[in-house]
């Protein structure tokens, strides 16, 4: 089964561990992805997430079944933080369960590679000093523009859907 969500609150990795667990599997692998305090030599305050829940949901259904074709996986959970995350906060946590851990192991690499690449969440760092805030783009990113045009959003978050 999946588990997919966005939420507001601190995510609890106990209960993702639970939601994937199954006497049939002997391997659950964990993928946490917390906020660090610097990125370039600015201190980072906190992160800011936002997305269209609809099509989130809809690309991560389908990064879970491209998963299950891949591999022999037991249960899937992603759960990705939406708003302020604080230095040291779980942003996202992806957990996949199997009979054996390579399996596992590889779904979870996969699922984050593949999430920052094909998934449309933005970020906004917000910084202490001069530079406040920084809408981020992922490298990994199939779905930002790679020019800009005239006609960039108003709050000129990258890849932004026009």
């Amino acid at each position: 089964m999946d588990h997919l969500k966005l939420v507001y609150s601190e995510i609890n990795v106990g209960e993702i561990m639970k939601l994937v667990s199954s006497p049939s599997c002997g391997a659950t692998s964990l993928f946490v992805g917390t906020t660090r305090d610097n990125f370039e030599g600015k201190k980072v305050k906190r992160l800011v997430y936002e997305a269209y829940d609809g099509m989130v949901q809809k690309s991560l259904k389908m990064l879970c079944d491209d998963i299950r074709s891949k591999w022999n996986v037991h249960g899937i959970a992603i759960y990705h933080r939406l708003g302020e995350v604080a230095v040291e906060e779980a942003s996202i946590v992806i957990a996949v369960s199997s009979e054996h851990r390579a399996e596992s192991l590889q779904a979870v690499q996969y699922a984050i590679d593949k999430l920052k690449a094909d998934v449309p969440i933005w970020k906004k760092e917000e910084y202490d000093g001069e530079a406040s805030s920084q809408w981020k783009e992922n490298k990994e990113s199939s779905w930002i523009k790679k020019e800009p045009e005239e006609n960039d959003t108003a709050d000129n978050k990258p890849g932004a859907l026009k």
